[in-house]
């Protein structure tokens, strides 16, 4: 799924990188344009320009996540720091409130994957709608 083949590709080598058990490296934490980011066909100079309100639109998906696991932005954090907190804190149906508007959120790909990251940590999942 993506906007582009050169996005669908970036964002392969990012959830490859994610899910490599073995590999833990630093992920600096941003409100802004990110790694996926780069690769979007709808990436303009300083902002998302896919349609009018987009950029605020994903800037608050952005805060609304940094948020709801405490982050502090432009912080860098260990990539199993970051997973653990998302699997202590994030349920699939907070994406519900963390994403609403995404366009990708009704294909239920993104709950899948929280419920699955959190069976893995451990934890009990009330929903996974």
């Amino acid at each position: 799924m993506g906007y582009s083949p050169d996005f669908i590709k970036k964002m392969g080598s990012i959830v490859e990188d994610v899910r490599d058990v073995d590999r833990d490296f630093e992920i600096k934490v941003v409100a802004a344009f990110d790694d996926a980011c780069m690769a979007c066909p709808h990436r303009g100079q300083t902002e998302c320009v896919a349609n009018e309100g987009s950029n605020e639109h994903v800037l608050s998906m952005d805060w609304k996540v940094i948020k709801h696991l405490g982050l502090v932005e432009g912080k860098g954090y260990k990539k199993s720091e970051l997973l653990n907190l998302t699997a202590a804190k994030v349920e699939p149906a907070d994406l519900d409130f963390l994403c609403e508007g995404c366009s990708w959120l009704s294909y239920g790909v993104c709950k899948e994957g929280i419920g699955e990251l959190r069976k893995a940590h451990g934890k009990l999942t009330m929903s996974s709608e």
